[in-house]
């Protein structure tokens, strides 16, 4: 059970909601040298090239977490700040999340690696048609705790990923809405220095049109690799 307060059009209420389907779109970016440059930067760390763009990953719904921390099996994994897209029973909605992944793992399959960690959801929403007009100009950001220091990690515009309308397109096989009770991760933007592990994942997704912003963190607590 997750629990959302939602915005929409100044109105706010607070819901508790069960959610069936969690998908999780990989290579999501309009950008083909954009693409190219965050394969070859994962590609860097061992993880293998997708034989095609973009992916589509079922992931457990149960991986969904709203939680302060996310304890992880071992140091290799990190967080990708990505706008998700929530289908409820009244419509769809925008939100904020983490596509948290085991690097390690990545290497030996990406369906394996991001079903080991949970996927951090931000418990607010807005509502879709309220951002649709002015998707293009939502801002995403993410900063990293690393060696007590706190940095900037990812930054972009929502311009730079696919559409959701695309991407529904393309998950359905047609056109038409995305099934209620079902959580999609829509992507995300390479890493400034790299992608590494951090001890605490922060992001925000801006929007400048109507002057808001949702924003969440958590702490990353790695648990031993016992052999």
């Amino acid at each position: 059970m997750l629990t959302f307060n939602r915005e929409t059009q100044g109105r706010r209420d607070r819901i508790a909601v069960d959610i069936d389907n969690l998908v999780v779109a990989g290579w999501t970016g309009r950008d083909a040298a954009a693409i190219k440059h965050h394969i070859e930067e994962l590609f860097a760390i061992g993880v293998p090239r997708p034989l095609s763009v973009p992916l589509f990953y079922r992931i457990a719904a149960s991986q969904i977490t709203q939680g302060a921390k996310l304890q992880v099996l071992g140091p290799d994994t990190s967080g990708e700040v990505e706008p998700v897209l929530v289908s409820l029973a009244d419509g769809l909605w925008v939100g904020l999340g983490s596509d948290h992944t085991d690097r390690k793992a990545e290497t030996l399959g990406v369906a394996l690696s991001k079903q080991l960690c949970g996927k951090v959801l931000c418990d607010r929403l807005w509502r879709y048609d309220d951002v649709a007009p002015h998707w293009d100009r939502l801002m995403l950001r993410s900063w990293g705790i690393f060696d007590g220091k706190r940095l900037l990690y990812q930054e972009g515009a929502a311009a730079a990923i696919r559409e959701p309308a695309d991407l529904l397109r393309r998950y359905l096989g047609h056109e038409g809405a995305l099934p209620a009770a079902t959580v999609m991760f829509c992507g995300t933007f390479a890493a400034k220095g790299g992608v590494r592990p951090a001890s605490r994942f922060e992001m925000e997704l801006e929007d400048p049109v109507l002057g808001r912003k949702l924003a969440c963190g958590y702490d990353i607590e790695a648990l031993p690799v016992i052999a």
